[in-house]
């Protein structure tokens, strides 16, 4: 009951919000063309939802924490749907790029607003389980927007594709609100003890670590996979609209299997005593090494499949950290960790754009030149974070 009273409503956000995440992987030749946008203006207009999200975690979390996930999730979807609908309708660049980032402060806690509930209403030892869940939901939320939402565009202008999804979110707002109970922690701190704890949290050494690790993996594996491996695939492999799509389909069908994998084996490991740390070491480690080979030249399709599912593995600093904090704190925890990871994505997706629009575009895309270049770069970055963590792993010992 509780699976399908709680966990189901928040998870649904979520599905929601990855759609929006993901849907400019599929529109991004038209919105190029339709709005006369750049590589680095493409990038842009897609990470500038991931900056609307970095923006506002601080204070969502301390809103879950003294709120409830239930209401604050409920509201803030409902800017999304502001935001959704005035992107349908934008008639410039510079109106999309506000309405998009309106989008990621409405969506901004679809997925912390999950993980807190889950740490209210489940046991320690489900809490992986149910954050590969919710991950796995966002991913069928990803696959909607490639085969599906390429298929309907075939038939339908996108602006009134678009406005389907933002129905679907007024949807699980008013699902969230007049449907899933209400479930607070029994101690409710006032502002400005929510505040020095947060401070507390920000300056803990082992949080810094996960928090950098997973902001830097997030800038290679959800940049690429939410925009650039299309692109890619376009540019390099040769690839058609239609291939783009079943190939993105593909990638986010290995999204999920990571996400089930990984969360089930950091469960037993809980179960025989045992830290998820290790796990995440040699997942975010596979990811690099895939994502390495790419950059030497290798273009084989099964190596992005494999990136993106070794990549999942970093989210399982989620749960490693909400076993180190009191469920008191747990939304703060969250949306802490989030702001680096979404600072990772937006920083991602621009750059990567802005290495493209070194080199001259070609009739129709960028030059092939410039990807190694861009994917060194978001190598680099994920190598070093996850360097970063290493080096401090005795912080989660003991």
């Amino acid at each position: 009951m509780i699976f399908w009273r709680v966990a189901v409503p928040f998870i649904a956000g979520y599905y929601v919000s990855y759609v929006y995440r993901m849907v400019n992987a599929v529109l991004a030749p038209t919105l190029a063309r339709e709005f006369d946008l750049s590589a680095g203006g493409l990038g842009l207009l897609s990470s500038v939802y991931f900056l609307g999200f970095a923006l506002v975690q601080l204070p969502v979390g301390l809103a879950f924490d003294r709120f409830g996930p239930r209401r604050v999730n409920a509201l803030l979807m409902l800017v999304a749907v502001a935001g959704g609908a005035w992107f349908a309708h934008a008639e410039s660049a510079a109106a999309a790029i506000a309405a998009r980032a309106l989008i990621g402060i409405g969506v901004s806690g679809c997925l912390m607003a999950s993980f807190t509930a889950f740490v209210l209403w489940y046991p320690p030892e489900r809490i992986a389980t149910m954050n590969a869940i919710a991950f796995s939901a966002g991913a069928v939320g990803a696959m909607t927007a490639t085969v599906p939402l390429e298929m309907l565009l075939r038939v339908w202008p996108w602006r009134d594709a678009f406005m389907l999804i933002v129905a679907a979110t007024l949807l699980v707002s008013l699902v969230l609100w007049f449907w899933v109970p209400e479930k607070l922690v029994a101690r409710r701190d006032d502002w400005a003890s929510q505040w020095r704890g947060l401070v507390k949290l920000l300056v803990d050494p082992a949080f810094l670590r996960i928090a950098v690790c997973l902001g830097a993996s997030q800038f290679a594996a959800v940049a690429l996979q939410t925009l650039w491996i299309a692109p890619w695939l376009r540019d390099v492999a040769g690839w058609s609209q239609a291939e783009v799509a079943r190939g993105l389909l593909a990638v986010n069908v290995a999204m999920i299997v990571g996400y089930m994998a990984f969360g089930r084996a950091a469960d037993v490991l809980l179960r025989r005593g045992r830290g998820a740390l290790p796990l995440l070491l040699a997942g975010v480690g596979l990811s690099s090494l895939t994502l390495g080979l790419i950059v030497l030249g290798i273009q084989h399709f099964f190596l992005w499949c494999v990136f993106v599912a070794a990549g999942t593995s970093v989210v399982l600093g989620y749960a490693i950290l909400s076993r180190r904090y009191p469920k008191e704190i747990s939304g703060r925890a969250n949306t802490a960790i989030n702001l680096f990871g979404f600072i990772g994505m937006f920083s991602g997706q621009w750059g990567i754009g802005l290495v493209l629009d070194l080199w001259p575009a070609t009739n129709g895309g960028y030059a092939s030149e410039g990807y190694p270049w861009a994917l060194g770069m978001a190598w680099a970055v994920q190598l070093a974070g996850l360097a970063w963590l290493w080096r401090g792993r005795r912080f989660f010992t003991g």
